[in-house]
């Protein structure tokens, strides 16, 4: 079960994606199959074919998103997260080995495209939750425990 949440900008973006789709690319792709199928034999034509494909994805996708976008709660940043992981919080961890990470955490809908970005959802991100500067995340992955500390919390105001 994926949890429902999403920051402001992650909103807006799926938004924009959504009249994209529903205001450029499909009427583009509707007018590409009236004109493939204005040639005549749609089994052998490539472009009708193709286009009537992609409407479908695009549709699907519509779907999909205006579905999403009314389930989703956007979460603001509120001054009481100060100090501590919330979501929404940009982290920073180090570990013995000297090794960092700098992610954000943030709702499953957002992190696609993104290396800096982790779900809710995800162990490193689970685990760093309500922790401080200082403070030891103790991470279950699949080669064993792995220790990090907080270096850093930040938020977008």
């Amino acid at each position: 079960m994926k949890t429902k949440l999403i920051t402001r900008p992650g909103y807006e973006m799926l938004q924009q994606e959504l009249n994209k789709l529903w205001r450029e690319e499909r009427p583009e792709t509707t007018r590409k199959v009236s004109w493939a199928a204005s040639l005549g034999d749609r089994s052998e034509n490539a472009d009708y074919q193709y286009n009537k494909k992609r409407l479908r994805e695009i549709d699907r996708r519509v779907r999909y998103l205006r579905k999403i976008l009314e389930e989703l709660k956007i979460v603001d940043y509120g001054p009481q997260q100060e100090g501590k992981v919330f979501f929404g919080a940009w982290v920073s961890l180090e570990n013995d080995d000297n090794e960092t990470l700098k992610f954000r955490i943030v709702g499953p809908e957002e992190i696609y495209g993104r290396n800096d970005y982790s779900s809710i959802d995800s162990p490193i991100a689970r685990a760093c939750l309500q922790k401080e500067v200082d403070d030891e995340v103790v991470v279950q992955t699949p080669n064993g425990e792995k220790v990090w500390y907080v270096c850093d919390i930040q938020y977008e105001k």
